[in-house]
Formats: C-alpha cells, sequence, structure tokens
C-alpha cells in the first residue's frame, strides 16, 4: 500500500461477499463476487458511500460481473434490509498516517510478523465505522465537506498535546499539523469526537497534559478524552519509558479536578485514565460510574473495572481445576478477583511478553509462541484457560500461531475463554 492523501485513490468499486436469498439486492440480480461501482452515477468508495446513496426507496446500482458491466433497478422493500455485504469497508486504498510519532507502536514492532500489521492506518472512515484513532493531520478540505455532510460522526482523535513545540517532538508531522484546526471545524458543525491522550513521562502529563485537556474542553463536540500511557517494545528506537509508580499516582492526581469539574457541570467523568495507570499506582480502578457508558473502552479503559463487575455477578460455578492465562499487567487483578468469588483451586499464570518485550504487558498481545512455551513449562493443573482476546477473526495470534496449534505445542489442554468473564465462567462451566 502506497502513503496517499485523503482524495488521492481512485476506488474500482466494492466486492459483493455476499447476498441474501429473496432481499431487494438479490430480486436485482446482484449476486456475490459482483464489484458494486455506482449507484445512481454516483462512484462508491466506500460502504459509507453506498449507505448514503441508497437511501431512496428506488435507485440504480452498477456493477462488473466478468469485465462487463451491468446496469440495475433496486426497490427497497419497507422494513428491510438491502441484504447486501461487501467484502471489505472501503473499496480505495486505506488512508495511512504520513506522521512519524515518538510513541508509533506500528513502528516499535519486530520484523517478520504478517504485512496486515505494519499498515499505519489514519483513515476516518475507519474511525467512524470501527473506533480507529486517527490524527486528522491528513484530511483535506474535500473530506471534511463529507465527514459534514454524511454526519460521519462520532469521529475518534488523536491529541497528545495542544503545545506547539510538545506537538513538533511527539508527532513530527510530516504534512501542516491541521488537527486542532480540523477539530475546531468538526466542533462547529456538530460531528462528536473522542479524543485520545498518549501520555509520555515528563513530556505532554503535568502543566502540558492540563493545557491540552483545557483546551479540549473548549469544543462542545468532544465528548471525552482518554489518557493513556504510551507503550514500548524492545524495538523501540527513541528510548521510551514506562510510568513509575509514583508518575502513575500524580497523574491520576493530576486529572481529579477537572474530573470533579466536569461531573458536577455534565454528569459524566469526561477525561478517563488507562486502567494501566491504576494498576501500576497500586490502585482500585474505580466504580463502573466512573466510567459512564465506557466509552472509552476498547482504548484500555474500564476494562478491568466491566470483567470484575462481571465476574461478581456471576451465578456461582463449581471449584474446578484449571489455570487461567494472562498478561502479567492483569494477572495479580484477576487473582485476587477469583479468590473473592471462592474458585480457589483456579490458578493463574502470568505470561511475559517476550516477542515484544519492553512493558508490553496486557494480555491481548501475546503471541503464540509465547503462550506455548509457557504453558508447557507450567506445573499447574489443566485445562489452560486462555483469552480470546489474544486471537484475530482467521483464528491467529500475533506471530501467525493458530490458535488450533497451542494445544499441539504445549502439550497441555487449551481451551479459547472468550473475552469477558461470562465467558471465562462458561468455559469453567464446561471444565
Amino acid at each position: 500500500m502506497s502513503e496517499r492523501r485523503y482524495g488521492d485513490a481512485v476506488s474500482g468499486g466494492g466486492v459483493v461477499a455476499a447476498v441474501d436469498v429473496g432481499s431487494p439486492a438479490y430480486r436485482a440480480g446482484i449476486r456475490p463476487a459482483d464489484r458494486v461501482t455506482h449507484v445512481d452515477g454516483e462512484a462508491l468508495r466506500d460502504v459509507l458511500d453506498w449507505q448514503w446513496f441508497t437511501q431512496s426507496d428506488e435507485f440504480t446500482v452498477t456493477f462488473l460481473r466478468d469485465g462487463r458491466a451491468h446496469e440495475v433497478g433496486v426497490r427497497r422493500v419497507p422494513g428491510s434490509t438491502l441484504g447486501l455485504r461487501f467484502e471489505g469497508a472501503v473499496f480505495d486504498e486505506v488512508r495511512q498516517c504520513v506522521n512519524s510519532c515518538a510513541f508509533c507502536f506500528v513502528a516499535q514492532l519486530p520484523p517478520g510478523l504478517r504485512p496486515s500489521l505494519y499498515v499505519r492506518d489514519d483513515d476516518y472512515r475507519l474511525s467512524f465505522l470501527y473506533g480507529n484513532f486517527i490524527t486528522l493531520s491528513n484530511l483535506e478540505e474535500a473530506e471534511i465537506d463529507r465527514i459534514v455532510t454524511q454526519r460521519l460522526s462520532p469521529l475518534y482523535v488523536s491529541l497528545h498535546a495542544v503545545d506547539p513545540q510538545v506537538r513538533r517532538s511527539l508527532i513530527a508531522c510530516t504534512v501542516e499539523d491541521t488537527t486542532m484546526r480540523r477539530m475546531s471545524v468538526l466542533a462547529e458543525h456538530g460531528i462528536e469526537m473522542h479524543v485520545q491522550v498518549v501520555a509520555v513521562p515528563g513530556v505532554n502529563d503535568g502543566p502540558i497534559l492540563r493545557e491540552t485537556l483545557e483546551w479540549a474542553q473548549s469544543l462542545a463536540t468532544v465528548r471525552s478524552v482518554g489518557v493513556v500511557p504510551a507503550g514500548h517494545t524492545a524495538y523501540d528506537r527513541r528510548s521510551l519509558r514506562s510510568y513509575s509508580s509514583e508518575e502513575s499516582a500524580a497523574l491520576l492526581e493530576d486529572l481529579r479536578p477537572l474530573q470533579q469539574r466536569m461531573r458536577a457541570n455534565r454528569g459524566v467523568t469526561w477525561v478517563y485514565a488507562a486502567d494501566e495507570f491504576y494498576l501500576s499506582a497500586g490502585r482500585e480502578v474505580p466504580a463502573a460510574e466512573y466510567y459512564d457508558d465506557f466509552v472509552q473502552y476498547e482504548n484500555g479503559i474500564g476494562m478491568v473495572r466491566a470483567f470484575m463487575d462481571d465476574l461478581d455477578a456471576m451465578e456461582p460455578v463449581a471449584d474446578v481445576f484449571a489455570t487461567v492465562v494472562t498478561g502479567t499487567l492483569f494477572a495479580p487483578v484477576l487473582e485476587s478477583r477469583l479468590r473473592r468469588a471462592g474458585l480457589e483451586r483456579i490458578r493463574v499464570l502470568g505470561v511475559q511478553n517476550a516477542l515484544l518485550g519492553g512493558n508490553v504487558s496486557v494480555a491481548g498481545l501475546l503471541g503464540g509462541k509465547d503462550l506455548i512455551e509457557a504453558i508447557r513449562d507450567d506445573t499447574g493443573p489443566g485445562p489452560y484457560l486462555v483469552p480470546g482476546v489474544v486471537v484475530n477473526s482467521d483464528g491467529l495470534l500475533l506471530d501467525d500461531v493458530p490458535a488450533s496449534e497451542l494445544e499441539r505445542g504445549a502439550g497441555k489442554p487449551v481451551m479459547i475463554a472468550g473475552t469477558t468473564a461470562s465467558d471465562l465462567v462458561d468455559v469453567l462451566r464446561r471444565v
């Protein structure tokens, strides 16, 4: 994939993955493997265009089959969907980031992983559809107009700092840094945003962080801000370091006044600290009310609380022998909660991440080889329950080890236990 500015890529349309029999799309003659290129003469760049241009009761679809163009009329059935799904959400190229952020995790990956892991997407469409955080620094005017016209809201935006010098050192934007200006324009047009600040110790925390949050607060459509610690692997070339327990505690205290003010004025916490800060500082994660609707959950904010509350609410389960596998960060917390739930015979195996190294300690980034070696060398009772978050939709772990190979490689019984406390308890009931 080449690095393109927004609007440069040319779309060839979207390939149809499936069509429901009897649906409006099926009755019109559209079939899997057809490439849909236009609706009412409008070229389709992505699934968002498809949704936008097919809102009327009747419309014309142009598609390619075996190299030949076909044009068919589609008529909606009230109360039903069009019944068509595409192979991917983006029909042209995924837009890639042209910045060189000091903490870019993709730039710190070891060599030899699958190519898709090295793609640094910075695509506003993936932000709207999937909650990917983007910088907005690649946007062209036409894309801003589209976001506003098609109401692509909310978007998820990486801000990090508003101080010009700190922004230059952290983000190293290779084009004009338009993030703050774009955020202001989007806010003026009512586009909601969820913001991310990746905190680097001694760089953009303290007074710099407070300044950043005050500026974000001035934009009425910024619905939340998540503050997360910069991660670094053994392949980091910029000498990043982790937050100490004292620094984590200080950051939490820095956020408290604004959180209290926003809770009083808007009824929400608004700015949320990553779970990792609480675990590093040795503090209990806040109650569920702190996280409101868990709007930054996928950013590692509120996951621990959700898991613990879910586990506490579960119906009692027999105290069976098993070993739950997780990352070293969550292992002590999980062990404590299992004991509290009366599951005395369930062990917790915290696995070190040798694949990435550095301060990477979350379960979701564990590789297959690390899991296999840890389970093989462990002396605890089986089966070993591995969280489903380590497996992608193709059944592969980060280092391309198939989930189906974990048991064979470790020489011990292994079960994939999903990602929530409910998933874990369901597996325990089957042990």
